[in-house]
């Protein structure tokens, strides 16, 4: 779930930097309405599922709702996602695989 999570939070950064980076201008300077809509429902369902998995890792994490808060806080900023990603999910996710026994065949 936690890889997931991940996931989701570099997709959602980068939704919502093409969204706002790249289709808006398209569409109010350039008169191209098309791109913004594509991305926006793109960008839409990346952010419920971000929303979504933030509370379903934290509530398996044990993480409380301080954490919580600023995964829903980090989902309305530019550029947050990734933060969120480098120091919280992949030192989570760092630790669970150094957590994991090796086996061998």
């Amino acid at each position: 779930m936690l890889k997931l999570f991940r996931v989701t939070a570099i997709l959602e950064g980068i939704s919502y930097l093409a969204l706002f980076g790249v289709t808006m201008p398209l569409k109010y300077w350039a008169d191209i309405p098309e791109p913004n809509i594509y991305v926006g429902y793109a960008h839409g369902a990346l952010f419920v599922a971000f929303i979504a998995l933030a509370l379903v890792v934290c509530f398996n994490k044990k993480w409380g709702i301080k954490r919580f808060i600023i995964f829903g806080i980090a989902s309305l900023l530019p550029f947050a996602t990734f933060y969120v990603e480098e120091k919280y999910l992949r030192p989570a996710a760092d630790s669970e695989l150094a957590s994991t026994p090796v086996t061998s065949l």
